[in-house]
């Protein structure tokens, strides 16, 4: 059940971000001059930039944006130097919410994150307040449809996975964060393309909400990656099947 209900907030989050794709654009430009402003413009040694790359032409970044983003991570094209960060805090219903930032200027950014919080019935917590709540995971998300479920496990045990599960039409792949280029390797090698392939924060235990605290989860995490400097919010909460068909088909 666990598996399911860490899809089902995939899913949820993957449908109301597609809404979202000019700001998904801005949040897949600024982790790909991050990523090149730490390990350079080539993406066959740089395995950061590389996926951030996969993952801005899943999302059909046009090639000239890309581009663009790798030389201004590298200094050739003027641009903010972005500077990573983790802010952590509290939802509605008690759930803990991790924010992956992206930003130029961490004071701007900190007051910004502070009154959406509290503006939807959450609190920003101190460093280290809800982070150990979650493991930081190498996961992989594939299509039932192209591929066995035999093969997926077989595949995804050899390279190292830990953790095979399978949620609607979906295998969910994990692993220790050491494995991720082993597994996205030997899953490339075997033609199975990915829907989604990262290093996750995959939370320890879930607060199961109804419809009406599930309303305001979502809401919060809705106004969060509303905010450019957001690369990611991961929290831990889990929805009744009604729930979230109702979320999915609200978007």
């Amino acid at each position: 059940m666990a598996g399911h209900s860490h899809w089902a907030n995939i899913a949820i989050k993957k449908a109301r971000v597609d809404k979202k794709r000019g700001k998904l654009f801005t949040k897949l430009s600024r982790a790909i001059i991050v990523a090149a402003q730490h390990g350079g413009p080539d993406p066959d040694s740089n395995l950061a930039l590389r996926y951030a790359i996969e993952k801005a032409r899943k999302a059909s970044m046009p090639n000239d944006n890309i581009d663009r983003a790798i030389r201004r991570g590298c200094g050739d094209v003027g641009g903010d130097k972005y500077e990573e960060l983790l802010y952590e805090g509290y939802g509605p219903a008690g759930v803990a919410v991790l924010c992956e930032i992206l930003t130029e200027n961490r004071n701007r950014t900190a007051g910004e994150i502070r009154r959406i919080f509290e503006v939807n019935g959450g609190n920003l917590g101190a460093t280290g307040c809800v982070a150990w709540m979650f493991d930081r995971r190498a996961q992989f998300v594939i299509d039932e449809s192209v591929v066995s479920e035999e093969a997926v496990f077989e595949l995804a045990l050899e390279a190292g996975a830990d953790d095979v599960s399978r949620s609607g039409n979906h295998f969910v792949v994990l692993g220790s964060v050491d494995t991720f280029q082993a597994i996205a390797s030997t899953l490339e090698a075997a033609g199975i393309p990915t829907v989604s392939s990262e290093i996750a924060r995959i939370p320890q235990n879930q607060v199961e909400l109804d419809g009406e605290s599930a309303s305001g989860v979502l809401k919060l995490i809705d106004a969060l990656e509303d905010n450019d400097d957001i690369q990611n919010v991961t929290a831990n909460f889990s929805l009744p099947e009604d729930v979230m068909q109702a979320a999915l088909a609200g978007g």
